[in-house]
């Protein structure tokens, strides 16, 4: 591949987002999260049963605190417009509910625990909501020097022209197994032409194994345009095309530019029964929270 080819293969990759049947991705300099993760705390106890049974003060207000800042940053993650950016508000209260997660060990150990599978829903990004897939994570990996432009071409192209959102990921990890494996799907919602071409651009990853106790290195697979309804217009026929045609190998591809840049590591910084803080690992900057919609069959691994 000349210099010419490689990136007219990353600019049709991006402009796929304008026209719906094709594909679209992501990452500069590594930034890594330092952050201290303690073991789970063990209370122990001689009293008997019903009374070791009873939460330490401490524990049950530390755990309140985390509640009450959970509730009040999905209140301002509610009130702030999905895909506007960045919120100074809302990403003091992200580090404020992480400090939170750490002191009490609550929402700690994500790799582990099991409670990441399932299926989330972007309710906050601090960029595009595109970036919410690891697709686009890999593709700023691959073309680090042109990948924001290529971005900003699809980026300014204003609303109603282009919607984009929701943003979901569906995660399945069996956190038992050594390595950690199992499947990231992230779907997002591109709307073209005032809403008229609309497509879920689906891209499906690998879980390779466990970065650390809160880190996911992931592999991206594939990448396709589905539930197309241009083809949907087409009827029998649409859904032939539709189930018929291949995925775009998105990571092979990305491979052939830049070998290991179609695995990225998903460092989640927080994560319980209903809310999920993650970010890019290579920029610790992205940050993305997600609410629950369902869980998954992920098992736990002992701790």
């Amino acid at each position: 591949m000349t210099a010419t080819n490689l990136f007219s293969l990353a600019l049709a990759l991006c402009t796929a987002l304008l026209s719906l049947p094709t594909t679209s991705s992501f990452s500069p300099q590594p930034i890594k999260l330092n952050v201290k993760r303690h073991a789970p705390t063990t209370f122990k106890t001689s009293l008997p049963a019903t009374e070791a049974d009873v939460v330490p003060p401490s524990v049950e207000s530390a755990a309140q605190k985390i509640e009450d800042c959970k509730s009040e940053l999905i209140r301002m993650c509610n009130a702030h417009d999905l895909g506007s950016g960045y919120s100074s508000g809302v990403e003091a209260k992200i580090r404020e509910l992480e400090r939170l997660g750490e002191e009490a060990d609550i929402g700690q150990v994500s790799a582990l625990s099991g409670l990441i599978s399932g299926e989330w829903e972007l309710i906050y990004v601090s960029d595009d909501i595109t970036r919410s897939s690891p697709f686009f994570w890999a593709f700023r990996r691959a073309f680090p020097d042109s990948s924001d432009q290529i971005f900003g071409i699809t980026d300014a192209i204003p609303a109603p022209i282009k919607m984009v959102g929701p943003a979901t990921q569906t995660i399945d990890v069996d956190c038992s197994s050594r390595p950690v494996t199992g499947t990231l799907v992230s779907r997002v919602k591109v709307a073209t032409l005032g809403g008229l071409a609309t497509s879920i651009m689906t891209t499906r990853c690998s879980v390779l194994s466990s970065d650390g106790l809160d880190g996911l290195r992931v592999k991206v697979e594939s990448t396709k345009p589905e539930d197309s309804t241009i083809l949907q217009k087409l009827g029998l026929l649409g859904q032939m095309i539709n189930s018929s045609s291949p995925p775009f190998p998105s990571g092979d591809a990305l491979e052939k530019v830049a070998p290991g840049s179609s695995e990225v590591v998903v460092r989640t910084t927080y994560c319980d029964e209903g809310l999920r803080v993650s970010r890019n690992e290579d920029r610790a900057s992205d940050v993305f929270v997600w609410k629950r919609n369902k869980f998954g069959s992920g098992s736990t691994a002992s701790l």
